[in-house]
């Protein structure tokens, strides 16, 4: 069940390290941390994909009520979700990494299973960038 672990912290201070968590992993596909922290973090994301396979509205709000950015809401249903529609859980893998050295923490590596899919995808800012930069060029030509 996802949430029961304390980690440490007041509730308030955990359900906001956790959202930012899950934002943080669902736009770059990746995050090291630790293996408990980690845990509970595949089973929000996971909970966060499977919202948007649904792809409704009412899924689309409940998602904006917890990820902490709407670029990373709209990458979710456009993107990733897409990937994983006919696959009924299992979205994540956890790669244990060992001690971290300064206190001896198990570290682990939380990521999409089809991450590479996600690192592909550009922001549409950077591609309009991008072709400004190259309209740019033509003209200088």
């Amino acid at each position: 069940m996802p949430g029961t672990r304390k980690l440490g912290r007041t509730t308030a201070h955990r359900k906001a390290m956790l959202r930012g968590m899950v934002t943080y992993l669902l736009e770059n596909g990746a995050i090291e941390t630790t293996l408990t922290r980690a845990k509970e973090v595949r089973a929000l994301t996971e909970k966060m994909i499977t919202l948007g396979k649904a792809n409704t509205l009412a899924s689309r709000r409940a998602a904006l009520a917890f990820i902490t950015k709407e670029d990373v809401v709209k990458k979710l249903f456009d993107v990733i979700a897409p990937d994983y529609a006919d696959i009924n859980g299992g979205y994540t893998q956890i790669y244990k990494l060992g001690p971290r050295r300064g206190d001896a923490a198990e570290m682990a590596l939380i990521k999409l299973t089809k991450y590479e899919n996600v690192k592909a995808e550009e922001p549409k800012a950077d591609k309009k960038a991008k072709k400004a930069e190259e309209a740019a060029e033509d003209k200088a030509e």
